[in-house]
């Protein structure tokens, strides 16, 4: 009795330390992973038909707050323009300083001369309704259009402004990862744009899930431990010896 007796406490003692220190990772996990998420991301609901159907009226996103140095084609902002209203407004970057847009030939934008795959238009879709003019864009600037061309207000609705229609980098405020409600997930990547350069990778979204995720699991299986060894214990308790034969 007394072997048994103790290994069962040397194991009860080393489980319920290995529950509580589940407990403590969990909690620092999951509080860090929400922490993470707060301070890397910002959510915004969108108003507007002007990015479906990517996004649609209602969605509600995460946009991962970078500096606008870090943005590259392809890439779906929130930024704020004073000339545009001076409100957050979400597209995506088709050009940027340096670049020369136009469209449409075949159907397609082309950048720099080159056509561009656009996936993310709506099926059948062209490129846009009415033409482009051929744009220079600025060096440190911006051309932006929505994915829904045909009522979008974005940089060919400003091409009389100065800059053609483009906006500078500093008024970026963030870059969209992922719809978050419906839950859609994390955008496509403008693969499309691959051919006149790098493109953005997505950010840490998947990164602070995962944590947040692991630290509920290791929160929760280390709270259960306790109750379940108790009932085991008591189980073994209660369960009577093995029957022994007697001689005579």
């Amino acid at each position: 009795m007394s072997q048994t007796r103790r290994t069962d406490e040397g194991h009860g003692r080393l489980g319920s330390k290995l529950s509580n220190l589940a407990v403590a990772l969990g909690c620092v996990l999951f509080l860090g992973g929400f922490a993470w998420g707060a301070i890397v991301y910002q959510p915004y609901t969108v108003p507007t038909a002007s990015m479906t159907p990517t996004i649609a009226v209602g969605d509600r996103i995460l946009a991962e707050r970078i500096d606008g140095s870090e943005v590259q084609r392809g890439d779906v902002v929130v930024f704020k323009q004073e000339s545009w209203g001076n409100v957050p407004i979400v597209k995506r970057v088709v050009a940027v300083g340096g670049d020369t847009v136009a469209c449409c030939t075949d159907g397609k934008l082309t950048v720099n001369g080159k056509q561009i795959e656009e996936p993310y238009l709506a099926k059948g879709s062209e490129a846009r309704a009415n033409e482009i003019p051929t744009v220079k864009v600025p060096e440190g600037r911006l051309f932006l259009l929505g994915d829904e061309r045909s009522g979008s207000l974005d940089s060919t609705a400003h091409l009389t402004e100065a800059g053609n229609g483009s906006v500078p980098r500093g008024s970026v405020d963030a870059r969209v990862d992922a719809v978050v409600w419906p839950m859609n997930g994390v955008l496509d990547r403008a693969t499309g744009f691959e051919t006149l350069g790098g493109i953005s990778q997505p950010g840490p979204l998947r990164l602070v899930l995962a944590a947040i995720v692991t630290g509920a699991v290791l929160v929760l299986g280390g709270a259960a431990y306790g109750p379940l060894a108790k009932r085991a214990a008591r189980r073994r308790s209660v369960t009577p010896g093995k029957e022994q034969v007697l001689a005579g």
